[in-house]
């Protein structure tokens, strides 16, 4: 039998750990759009137990559903905010949390029989299925923190999640597809620059992806508060640009109102916003230089395209009092922009490591 030549025995391998990286990607960016329609419909809290495995299994007939219609009845949400909603109302509410719950299952024994079969088929290196297996941890980490999300939401007096964990689950979330995307561009499957930017450049990328991050969290509190629902206005608030400083910091002790004062927690998600932009269109015209690498100036463009798009349907969500397409929308863009930001930082690290490595000892450094 003829032997493949090398390149084609090592490459083989490597399409396995890419393809299975791909698919948990989308997997994972789907489910941060699925999870933005539980919430958006009140979905989230209409499953009140949390059954790793036998969860799987739906009501199956008249009896089982009216069991775990009985135990939502129990729950602060029904007797606060739903009571009197009917048998098929609950069954809508309850498939959209299950569907979310089904997603996160997948994506767990995706993750996980990829890593078992590139590891046992020695698809990637004891140092690589180490790095895998970290972030494997990450995933399981964020379904925790799901859970201990639910939880908050079914104490006494609550009708909703906590907003700081709902952040904190979304956050986890984000931090792992980070992680997916950052592994891809580590196998090459992202492309790769011809020459490397200079310092300046590379630090504007870090300071876009590390605004883009802390706009997407700053989203999560909004989200989480319900503050897309008040101030439906722009660009005043209010009446004015920002809501009176009695309004901003009503809630006692202070530092809360970072988190459930709809007042502040929308002002922030707004002035993030347009830092955020700021910060995308300096960067892009900084990477207009005739001596950035051509692949390094598109990136900067469309990274500034797409931080203005989502700033637009931010504002559109906003002025239409969230409705659930426009949430959507405008939720997927966050994840769009997050994962341009960080195959850009990742890209562009990457043909500074590789420039130092082949330079002649002494050689100079790409000048700013």
């Amino acid at each position: 039998m003829k032997e493949r030549p090398l390149a084609q025995r090592t490459e083989s391998p490597r399409r396995f750990v890419a393809a299975w990286l791909f698919l948990t990607l989308a997997l994972v960016a789907l489910m941060v759009v699925i999870g933005g329609a539980t919430r958006l419909t009140g979905s989230g809290l209409s499953i009140t137990e949390w059954k790793p495995i036998t969860g799987a299994i739906p009501p199956l007939g008249e009896a089982a559903w009216a069991e775990e219609f009985a135990k939502y009845r129990e729950s602060p949400q029904y007797r606060l905010l739903n009571a009197g909603m009917s048998l098929g109302e609950f069954q809508f509410i309850y498939w959209w949390e299950w569907g979310h719950r089904q997603l996160g299952r997948a994506i767990g024994f995706v993750f996980a029989f990829g890593l078992f079969f590139a590891a046992v088929t020695r698809r990637v290196s004891l140092k690589e299925g180490l790095v895998l297996f970290a972030m494997g941890l990450l995933l399981g980490t964020q379904g925790a923190i799901g859970w201990i999300m639910v939880a908050s939401g079914l104490q006494p007096g609550m009708t909703a999640v906590a907003p700081v964990k709902l952040t904190l689950h979304l956050g986890f979330a984000l931090l792992f597809f980070s992680t997916l995307v950052l592994f891809l561009a580590y196998l090459g499957r992202l492309g790769r620059d011809a020459s490397a930017a200079g310092p300046g450049l590379r630090a504007g990328a870090w300071g876009v992806l590390a605004l883009s991050f802390g706009q997407i969290l700053l989203g999560g509190l909004v989200a989480g508060s319900k503050a897309g629902f008040s101030f439906n206005t722009w660009p005043l608030m209010d009446g004015g640009l920002a809501p009176s400083r009695e309004a901003l910091f009503a809630v006692t002790p202070w530092w809360e109102n970072f988190v459930d004062n709809v007042a502040l927690v929308q002002l922030n998600h707004r002035l993030g916003a347009y830092l955020l932009l700021a910060a995308a269109l300096a960067y892009a015209i900084s990477a207009m230089r005739p001596d950035i690498d051509g692949r390094a100036r598109t990136r900067a463009v469309w990274l500034a395209g797409l931080i203005v798009a989502q700033a637009a349907l931010g504002i559109a969500t906003l002025v239409a009092v969230v409705p659930v397409s426009l949430g959507l929308a405008h939720q997927f863009g966050a994840v769009v922009v997050l994962a341009v930001a960080v195959a850009n930082v990742a890209l562009l690290s990457q043909s500074a490591r590789r420039d130092r490595v082949h330079a002649p000892l002494g050689a100079p450094q790409p000048a700013e």
